[in-house]
């Protein structure tokens, strides 16, 4: 594969495609339909800090499908703030997907915030938080502090078979200070997902930088939205799809918004998971 370390010279995604703000969300010339999978997505109505009433969520669905995304998983958070109630939660989605019809296909996970009575209660029911019933767990740190056994927990949640996809990182303030601690979790087996708008500097320059490092490094595996609304954080996948491949090749684009996402909602192996770059 046409991998990100192997172009040079390296070009941002914005200076490429001047895409940031509003722009992102234009829709793209393409040349044939697209599949792109979400796997993070906060489009269930009412439930968190998403969409907050049932016609947003719908126009969301509309946006996603001309966008090309054929299937979102709605990802409500599981935090001190916000209760996750499974049984509930999988009526919300049978529901809108009533309201929106056959496309996009939606499927159940969740933003799963680490803490230590989180942990203790995916160890016991890992099923009531992955995404669509598989193994794969969206795991978000705190911005506040990362407990200095993270990686003893991720490794007990791997021996109850849960992989972990650690959350935009490159929003995290204090993996942006460290991005190497992503690279050593991605050496134990986790998978890392970086927001699409991220990449087009939407999050600032700070944010935008600490993306592009870890493309470079090989250590992104999904691109998702992280959508909670229509305008100002859409579920649009198609530009940072198409920035992506002109920085990165189209096969890399592709895995990481089309065949990895597949991959996780079907519970298999990623077929796109490189050996992270070991460089400054």
């Amino acid at each position: 594969m046409d991998h990100c370390s192997q172009r040079e010279p390296r070009r941002s995604v914005t200076s490429e495609f001047g895409l940031s703000g509003e722009n992102l969300f234009k829709s793209q010339e393409r040349s044939g339909p697209l599949r792109l999978i979400d796997i993070h997505c906060h489009i269930l109505p009412e439930v968190d800090d998403g969409p907050k009433s049932w016609d947003v969520a719908l126009e969301m669905c509309r946006m996603a499908a001309a966008d090309g995304i054929t299937h979102l998983v709605a990802t409500p958070h599981s935090n001190d703030r916000y209760h996750f109630d499974q049984k509930y939660l999988l009526g919300c989605v049978e529901r809108l997907q009533s309201l929106a019809g056959p496309a996009p296909k939606l499927s159940l996970g969740c933003d799963f915030h680490l803490s230590y009575d989180n942990l203790q209660s995916v160890l016991e029911f890992p099923g009531r938080y992955t995404i669509a019933g598989t193994r794969y767990l969206l795991v978000e740190l705190s911005d506040f502090s990362i407990p200095v056994q993270i990686g003893d927990w991720f490794f007990r949640l791997a021996n109850c078979g849960v992989t972990v996809i650690i959350t935009h990182p490159e929003r995290n303030a204090i993996l942006r200070q460290s991005p190497q601690r992503v690279i050593e979790w991605v050496e134990m087996g986790c998978i890392v997902q970086v927001t699409a708008n991220a990449l087009t500097g939407f999050w600032g320059q700070r944010v935008q930088r600490v993306a592009n490092w870890l493309l470079e490094h090989e250590a992104v595996h999904v691109i998702a939205s992280d959508a909670h609304d229509t305008k100002s954080r859409p579920p649009v996948l198609s530009a940072p799809k198409q920035a992506l491949a002109a920085v990165c090749g189209d096969e890399v684009a592709k895995a990481l918004v089309e065949d990895n996402p597949r991959a996780i909602l079907e519970g298999q192996s990623l077929p796109y998971f490189p050996k992270p770059a070991v460089k400054g």
